[in-house]
């Protein structure tokens, strides 16, 4: 019975393959579940363009499974759900309500609220609320370098590393393009050092300990030269530096901005409404 069922599946599929490179425009039904009738067309209307044949089958047969067996449930809970179950009408209005009222918003959102930032504004925020921006983990300002170890020549790459000037840091990524397989030059910005790790060849199990007694450190396995530099850092529960945040920042600030905006939209909505009478609230009290 199983094969005979695989065997009809790819008979479908392959209907289906064919007729879309035949001329034929009828539409033939593939499946059935009641009177619920899935054609050639619908098929074929999910089928890329270019598709090979072993695909389109494959992509055929999963299609129509997957919509007998979503037609196979909804005659299931049809048969099961009494009347006022199958009354959608509460739930369609309520939702489409909510997505008018959602468009609406972000429409207003676009139009006039007010997207501007300024570093000034981020400043305060940062000043006025420190304690929400305290470090869950470390973060460093470094040099890593792995290059194969025969091609490494330490005392350079040391050297290199030293020149934090523009012109220092441009010649030691020229020397890391001809040289090292893998690179990161954060001499200027604030980095995960959690991820900066995971390129060691040793696994690390006192960070805090690494990170303040390690300005320079070099590795070596069998085939590769690792050397990090460490320019400054950040321990986990450490006042994070406003760089690092600048764009949280922002965005919490925008998000407050926002609920306040329409906060304010929907006052005025309603002010407008009661001075042009457009509602009226009946007493319910009852003696």
């Amino acid at each position: 019975m199983f094969k005979r069922q695989i065997t009809y599946g790819i008979i479908v599929a392959l209907v289906i393959v064919v007729a879309g490179c035949s001329s034929d425009n009828t539409d033939e039904p593939v499946a059935s579940v009641g009177e619920k009738v899935l054609y050639r067309s619908n098929v074929k209307e999910i089928l890329p363009k270019g598709i090979s044949a072993e695909d389109s089958i494959s992509m055929s047969n999963n299609y129509i499974d997957k919509w007998i067996k979503q037609e196979l449930l909804i005659q299931k809970a049809d048969e099961n759900l009494n009347a006022e179950q199958k009354d959608l009408h509460k739930e369609l209005e309520e939702y489409r309500n909510s997505l008018i009222i959602y468009k609406y918003k972000n429409e207003l959102i676009k139009q006039r609220m007010d997207t501007v930032v300024t570093n000034r504004q981020i400043e305060e925020f940062y000043n006025n609320n420190p304690s929400n921006f305290n470090l869950n983990h470390s973060i460093v300002k470094a040099t890593f370098i792995m290059i194969p170890d025969d091609l490494a020549d330490p005392t350079l790459v040391k050297e290199l590393i030293d020149d934090t000037s523009p012109e220092g840091i441009d010649e030691l990524r020229e020397y890391c393009g001809q040289y090292a397989k893998k690179v990161n030059i954060s001499a200027d910005e604030w980095i995960s050092f959690q991820m900066l790790k995971k390129n060691f060849p040793n696994e690390m199990e006192e960070e805090e300990a690494f990170l303040k007694q390690n300005k320079l450190y070099e590795m070596n396995d069998s085939n590769y030269y690792y050397i990090v530099s460490i320019h400054d850092y950040k321990l986990s529960n450490d006042l994070a530096p406003i760089e690092f945040v600048r764009n949280n920042i922002k965005n919490l600030i925008l998000n407050k901005r926002k609920i306040e905006f329409l906060k304010e939209i929907e006052e005025n909505i309603y002010t407008e409404g009661v001075r042009k009478k457009k509602f009226r609230k009946y007493d319910t009290k009852t003696n």
